[in-house]
């Protein structure tokens, strides 16, 4: 007999051995062969309870093929019968993203399957440990944000400007109304606005598409381009009063005087009514800049109806500010029955000292003067 019919004659009898049930009589097989295939051994060593053995038959394959599907997974398994649920969490996260990128025969959708329950038992346990460790202490919001990150449960979204990214900034996503001494000011005049904006829309119900058509630069790839779904009534646009809609509202034009807002020439200020009509989603997108902050004051609400900003989604309450910073991932929709509009402004960030707003300043208006400006278009 030739060696290499000795060691398929050997190979059959390990396999024949499994099959029966008998996985001493297979382990003993495989060790007379020169080089016993690893997942057999493998096999044997786990039927026997044999974790180390089974450990260094699964590294030998990893060896030589560091994304094997079943090597990955029985590695994971071999470390739950460890009592290493962390341990076994890294290699079901490898297995299950190599599953999702070349794909896994239907053999192995059980084992598959049985990982990512694993992976979720792990992480609850994690995080009532967690948990426990900070039981005693007050609600901290930072630290149940970067918990969540460390847990999976939350992504990190960070300042993605499509335009111009100032560095330095701080990563939030949303500012508190109490932080911005001028709020009050603007919030006393919710009714006075609501009052305009119910005169004006007795006559045009509907506002000019938010997103339009530019006639000097390619059309912008969002689905409401042209759409009066997404509404803008502007008073300041790209730094120029629009002098009737101003004239119409006194109230509004006051209101606006009392927020710290950027003046640059054709560009800033910035200040509209933003209506959304119901059933009208804002996909995901990045703003210009991140060297202002956007503000909404909310004027007519509407129930299912919410604005996403990195990992936190909060909704508008009447007459209470929301400020965010439009450089973070963002979203909003309206999925009630009522129309929701907002007056909506920018801000300067109040990290942004006074040399670097006049830098600042400078800067954009040299940008824009050199070619076609950008604009916002959602």
């Amino acid at each position: 007999m030739t060696d290499r019919a000795r060691e398929q004659t050997l190979q059959d009898a390990a396999i024949a051995a499994l099959r029966r049930g008998d996985a001493a009589v297979a382990r003993a097989t495989l060790s007379e062969m020169a080089d016993p295939p690893a997942m057999l051994l493998a096999q044997a060593c786990n039927r026997l309870g044999d974790l180390d053995g089974e450990q260094a038959a699964l590294n030998r394959i990893l060896q030589q093929d560091m994304r094997n599907l079943p090597a990955m997974l029985a590695m994971g398994q071999n470390l739950i019968r460890r009592g290493d649920e962390r341990g076994a969490s890294i290699w079901f996260r490898g297995a299950l993203a190599q599953a999702a990128a070349t794909g896994a025969p239907p053999a192995l959708q059980p084992l598959l399957q049985q990982a990512q329950a694993s992976i979720a038992q792990s992480g609850r346990k994690f995080e009532d440990h967690l948990s426990a460790a900070i039981a005693d202490l007050p609600a901290l919001p930072r630290i149940a944000q970067a918990t969540d990150l460390l847990l999976g449960k939350s992504e990190l979204y960070l300042q993605q400007p499509s335009m111009f990214y100032f560095p330095g900034l701080p990563q939030r996503a949303f500012y508190e109304r109490n932080e911005f001494a001028w709020v009050p000011a603007i919030e006393a005049a919710t009714d006075a606005i609501i009052a305009e904006l119910n005169d004006v829309r007795a006559g045009a119900p509907d506002f000019a598409p938010y997103v339009q058509t530019p006639t000097d630069r390619p059309a912008p790839n969002n689905p409401l381009r042209d759409d009066p779904s997404w509404g803008a009534y502007y008073f300041w646009q790209q730094g120029e009063i629009v002098a009737d809609h101003a004239a119409r509202c006194p109230a509004v034009m006051a209101a606006l005087d009392h927020a710290d807002r950027p003046m640059i020439a054709g560009r800033s200020p910035m200040a509209l009514w933003s209506l959304l009509k119901p059933g009208t989603h804002i996909q995901p997108h990045h703003g210009l800049l991140n060297t202002r902050l956007i503000c909404h004051l909310p004027l007519i609400v509407a129930d299912n109806c919410a604005l996403r900003v990195g990992a936190e989604t909060r909704a508008w309450a009447p007459g209470e500010m929301l400020i965010f910073d439009d450089s973070i991932e963002h979203e909003a929709w309206n999925r009630g029955n009522d129309t929701r509009v907002v007056l909506l402004f920018e801000v300067w960030r109040p990290e942004i000292h006074a040399e670097e707003r006049i830098a600042l300043t400078r800067l954009f208006e040299a940008i824009d003067q050199f070619g076609p400006k950008q604009v916002d278009a959602g």
